[in-house]
């Protein structure tokens, strides 16, 4: 039976940066990876292009996080963007802020994230066993003594768990974190995938695939969730709606509409313009060209086939002037362009998720370290634990900083 002073379960963003800390500061870590080969979910990052962070101050970053954002507090004073690059740059991997937010490689190839964090981990001599898979947490009742896997055991005074979500199983997610952690008496909160695309109960949105629309707003229209909102672009599918924006509000409607069996949204697709502005910019358009029909008119701010759509559902005909509809038509239509209602009535579950809504409940994790208040020695990072955020390198970010505090370990090594 071999012996460690930490085994990191998981090797993933947080395992990695975990095994790396806990290393630097003398410790003999073993990193069990259940895969072949560490790093999966990482790898797919961002398309590939691994987006590691972004440039928000740690309050505003925080924030995006909503209520349960401030447990980020140690974490993020201990490794905030700026650290987390200068750490990839001490590695051999600078990167940079192209558009001034967001965060990547200068390369923009996960690879080469994944194969410094490799090097890093071979030169401080972490003891990485892949095919591992941790089936069991060994612990005397007050502290952990190690894990078993389906043929070994280790034993170790700590144990970091930093397996991930269900998100994408076929990258290896199967919810083990859980499993193991919950076997040990931590609560698990309701479990929902978040960060994928969803679909809807109107077939009209199959004629508007071929554009991205830039600059959307969504907003949820239930009475209890009327404050939340998302921005961002938006592109339809044969089913429903995908992009930046839906996949930052998909982590607030996928437990909707398992509450409510759909979930009713309003989309404001002319860059925020209300239907005032929209009366004054059509009769702008009419006043330059009279001749013109409406769909020329709406093409000013929607793409052809979103305003078609758009005449359609107003009873319109789009190849007729304005000044032709009836008053109702002319406000059904500037209604629509205003705030376009959709409905969301299902999504493909966690094979389309890139995160997890939920995990193992941060009332029994210690902000400061990471480390459980149920078992001593048991720390967790990364998106086993229930707080998610939306999209633009703030999941990996957090990973990235629990990953780092649980790897502190609490002791200094001489």
């Amino acid at each position: 039976m071999s012996s460690f002073d930490l085994i990191v379960v998981g090797g993933g963003a947080a395992g990695l940066i975990a095994a790396i800390t806990a290393a630097r500061r003398g410790n003999k870590v073993l990193l069990c990876e259940k895969l072949s080969k560490i790093a999966a979910k990482l790898k797919a990052t961002g398309g590939g292009r691994c987006n590691l962070t972004n440039t928000l101050s740690n309050d505003d970053f925080m924030g995006r996080f909503g209520r349960d954002g401030r447990f980020m507090t140690p974490a993020l004073s201990g490794f905030d963007h700026r650290a987390l690059m200068a750490f990839f740059a001490e590695i051999g991997v600078e990167s940079h802020a192209p558009d001034g937010y967001r965060v990547f490689p200068i390369s923009h190839s996960s690879v080469n994230i994944i194969t410094a964090l490799e090097e890093e981990m071979a030169r401080l001599g972490v003891t990485l066993v892949t095919h591992a898979r941790v089936e069991k947490l060994e612990h005397d009742g007050v502290r952990v003594t190690g894990v078993s896997t389906a043929n070994l055991s280790y034993t170790a005074p700590n144990v970091i768990i930093a397996t991930g979500g269900l998100g994408y199983p076929q990258l290896g997610a199967e919810g083990d974190g859980f499993t193991i952690a919950s076997a040990v008496g931590h609560k698990i909160t309701d479990l929902y995938p978040a960060m994928m695309p969803l679909k809807t109960k109107e077939i009209w949105v199959e004629h508007c695939r071929a554009d991205t629309i830039p600059k959307v707003e969504i907003r949820i229209d239930l009475p209890k969730a009327k404050n939340i909102r998302a921005h961002g672009d938006l592109i339809f599918t044969a089913h429903g709606i995908r992009g930046p924006v839906v996949l930052d509000v998909a982590r607030e409607i996928t437990p909707l509409i398992e509450k409510y069996g759909e979930v009713p949204l309003l989309i404001n697709m002319t860059k925020g313009l209300n239907e005032e502005q929209l009366r004054a910019h059509i009769k702008n358009e009419i006043y330059k060209h009279p001749e013109q029909s409406i769909l020329t008119h709406i093409k000013t701010l929607l793409p052809e086939s979103v305003a078609r759509e758009l005449c359609i559902l107003a009873d319109a005909n789009p190849d007729e002037g304005f000044n032709k509809l009836s008053g109702i038509q002319r406000d059904s239509l500037i209604k629509l362009l205003a705030w376009t209602p959709l409905t969301i009535t299902g999504h493909d579950g966690f094979k389309m998720a890139m995160i997890t809504r939920g995990g193992v409940s941060l009332k029994e994790i210690r902000p400061e370290t990471m480390e459980s208040k149920v078992l001593r020695g048991l720390y967790f990072c990364g998106e086993v634990m229930n707080l998610d955020g939306p999209c633009g390198g703030y999941n990996l970010q957090w990973s990235f900083a629990s990953g780092y505090l649980a790897g502190q370990l609490g002791i200094e090594k001489n």
